[in-house]
């Protein structure tokens, strides 16, 4: 480490005597509890993966949680940082903690009682505990009666098949512990891959097996229209139910995946877009 560089980490030392006001928030899920705190004012930075409300983008991009840099950090003047499990990398957390910086790791989760934990855990770290128990509360509600009504619909399970990407026609598909099966489950769906963990690359083999009725996509950016188009001419998909059928869910990443204060009206959008008939 240069010398120069040793000189900055020594001058933001200083910051951790003062009150917590300066906030940095790394992952889009903490990002939108702090602001349904009513502490958005306290942010000075995010991460990439930061992107609601719309006001937070205003602020400064600091790079991606995984990919993060003791000098894009530092840039900001934090005296906080909130940082979502499995942001890093940890060199940089290391330098960052040396420099005096207060660090917090709130804990992933794909669970209701996970996204209740979050939002205490980010409400305790900010002083508002209160805040956190009536908003964890307001949440929980709207996620209960969500699931609610995903547990009363009628017939079969319509069997969903979550594509992560598709790279030059190499599909990417959502196994088990995933935030994808969560949200599909919690929705009343299920998931149309079964054997493995994780995200993987799915062969033809894997898709026709899978034979989803629904094929679930994440909008990215101004070309999230045409991906419906895209994944309908893929050749596997074109084969299942769901190609067939033209049934295409497309929904923006954060929030059917985050996990945050949202997450009520996510199973809720899904739950809609899975059983149109009952709408």
């Amino acid at each position: 480490m240069t010398r120069l560089f040793l000189a900055l980490l020594l001058a933001f030392a200083p910051l951790t005597v003062a009150a917590q006001e300066r906030v940095l928030s790394i992952g889009g899920s903490l990002t939108e509890v702090v602001v349904a705190l009513g502490q958005e004012a306290r942010l000075v930075g995010r991460d990439t993966t930061s992107t609601y409300p719309e006001t937070v983008t205003d602020l400064p991009d600091v790079g991606y949680m995984r990919q993060l840099s003791p000098e894009g950090v530092l840039s900001v003047r934090p005296d906080l940082i909130l940082l979502t499990e499995g942001a890093g990398p940890p060199e940089t957390l290391a330098t960052l903690r040396s420099a005096g910086v207060d660090l917090v790791t709130v804990a992933e989760g794909h669970s209701p009682e996970a996204v209740v934990a979050k939002i205490r855990a980010v409400a305790q770290a900010l002083g508002v505990a209160q805040d956190g128990e009536i908003l964890a509360a307001r949440v929980a509600d709207e996620i209960a009666a969500a699931r609610a009504a995903a547990v009363q619909a009628p017939g079969p399970k319509p069997r969903v098949l979550f594509l992560l990407s598709n790279s030059g026609g190499r599909l990417t598909g959502s196994g088990s512990d995933t935030a994808a099966q969560a949200i599909i489950a919690l929705a009343g769906g299920e998931n149309a891959l079964t054997g493995f963990a994780g995200y993987k690359a799915l062969t033809d083999e894997a898709i026709a097996s899978a034979a989803p009725d629904v094929l679930l996509v994440m909008e990215r950016g101004a070309a999230g229209p045409q991906a419906k188009t895209d994944y309908r001419s893929h050749p596997a998909i074109a084969a299942t139910p769901a190609g067939q059928a033209g049934r295409v869910v497309q929904m923006e990443g954060m929030f059917l995946l985050g996990f945050g204060p949202r997450t009520g009206q996510a199973i809720a959008a899904l739950h809609g877009a899975l059983y149109p008939e009952l709408r």
